[in-house]
């Protein structure tokens, strides 16, 4: 089996995690998704079933907000597919935990960098295409995930940008 990493950016409600989900559903193999979202509130419980309802059944779901690495070393070795949605979420979790956000963002590409057989699909927000954000933590998140996207996409066999539900390959 070959081996394949794809990024997927947009922004809210662009359209990105079901283009996502629609051409993970297009290979073949052995499929994970996994969610970053907690359920903190109401709209975000109802947001997570709407998805899972999506998916259907075609994936095993697992949720993981913070060590999203280590949960993807272990898929790596069983799955075909892999679905991440998303590493916005993710991030705005590691802020929120306070975790240390260069170690698990080196730790992220690592994985990405070095697994050997199957499909990876990454969801994740632009965010650079807004007014700087008034706030000091706003910032950096914004700029955190910049480089985050940055460093996937350098080491990604296809990025895509979906924009209003239109996917644009851009590498």
């Amino acid at each position: 089996m070959q081996k394949k990493l794809v990024l997927i950016l947009g922004g809210i409600k662009s359209g990105k995690s079901s283009f996502a989900l629609n051409l993970a559903n297009q290979t073949v193999g052995k499929r994970a998704f996994i969610g970053t979202a907690e359920p903190f509130d109401e709209e975000m419980k109802k947001r997570i079933e709407k998805h899972k309802l999506e998916r259907g059944y075609t994936f095993e779901t697992f949720e993981e907000p913070i060590h999203l690495s280590s949960l993807l070393k272990k898929l790596l070795k069983i799955y075909d597919v892999i679905l991440i949605d998303c590493l916005t979420v993710w991030l705005g979790n590691l802020f929120y935990y306070k975790i240390d956000i260069k170690p698990a963002l080196d730790d992220f590409i690592e994985v990405l960098k070095n697994f050997k057989r199957g499909y990876v699909f990454i969801v994740s927000n632009e965010v650079g295409l807004t007014i700087i954000p008034a706030n000091e933590i706003s910032r950096n998140y914004a700029n955190y995930l910049g480089i985050l996207n940055q460093r996937i996409a350098e080491v990604s066999d296809e990025v895509y940008l979906v924009i209003a539900g239109i996917p644009l390959k851009i590498k």
